[in-house]
């Protein structure tokens, strides 16, 4: 019954900022920037009883996985105008993930092990 809520209550807040964009852009992208889903996961974590540790680290590694992230919200909508919304979304994509495996790379030579 627990993984029902859990599910339902995650689920629910991702249709509520859909439903949100729908209705007004400014108001869906301040929503979605909010970093609800990582504070919802944060919760879950400690209802679900897991180590301060855990905890912690996933804090720690979704604000270093977050930076490399950022440049696809400026470079989609350029893209999206050009090309579509399906190759839009293949260049980010695969442009997120080029960018997080030099980041990665680059972040390994500062002892921050990423992948």
């Amino acid at each position: 019954m627990y993984l029902l809520w859990k599910y339902a209550i995650t689920s629910a807040l991702v249709v509520m900022i859909a439903e949100t964009a729908k209705r007004s852009d400014k108001a869906g992208a301040l929503i979605a920037s909010l970093p609800t889903v990582t504070i919802l996961t944060l919760c879950w974590l400690f209802f679900e009883k897991q180590p301060v540790e855990r905890i912690s680290n996933h804090a720690w590694y979704t604000f270093w996985y977050v930076l490399p992230t950022l440049p696809m919200f400026p470079v989609f909508p350029i893209i999206l105008k050009r090309f579509g919304f399906l190759v839009a979304l293949a260049c980010l994509i695969l442009g997120t993930v080029a960018i997080f495996w030099v980041y990665a790379t680059v972040m390994k030579k500062f002892t921050i092990e990423l992948m």
